[in-house]
């Protein structure tokens, strides 16, 4: 039998987004400032909208929700994901810079796919 998560700050998938958002605010740190409004706003945005959809998702009254929660946080991961390749592109952050978010990103994306798979059945 499995726990019944109580509180939304108990699952991994939560923390981990934590995780990637720190990094994500240090990596575009390093952005030049003429990508204030462009990069640096986008990349921190859909970071931060991973964990929030994952703890609004939680709070909601009925699984449909918070499975469409989740859906919207894989899609701000896969957003995130986007705009990493594109800074990679265009020379704003070395790709070995930005292979922890990549691994991260990954990580988390099969992480809500599992949760969402889990609260289906």
């Amino acid at each position: 039998m499995t726990k019944k998560i109580s509180d939304y700050k108990e699952l991994i998938v939560w923390q981990k987004s934590r995780e990637l958002v720190c990094l994500i605010y240090a990596l575009s740190s390093n952005l030049p400032n003429s990508e204030k409004f462009g990069f640096i706003s986008q990349m921190q945005r859909a970071a931060v909208s991973i964990p929030v959809n994952i703890a609004e998702g939680h709070s909601r009254a009925s699984r449909k929700e918070f499975m469409q929660f989740l859906a919207i946080a894989a899609g701000s991961s896969a957003e995130l994901e986007t705009l990493l390749i594109l800074a990679v592109d265009l020379k704003l952050i070395a790709n070995n810079s930005a292979q922890k978010a990549f691994g991260l990103i990954l990580e988390i994306r099969k992480m809500l796919g599992a949760l969402r798979l889990k609260l289906k059945t």
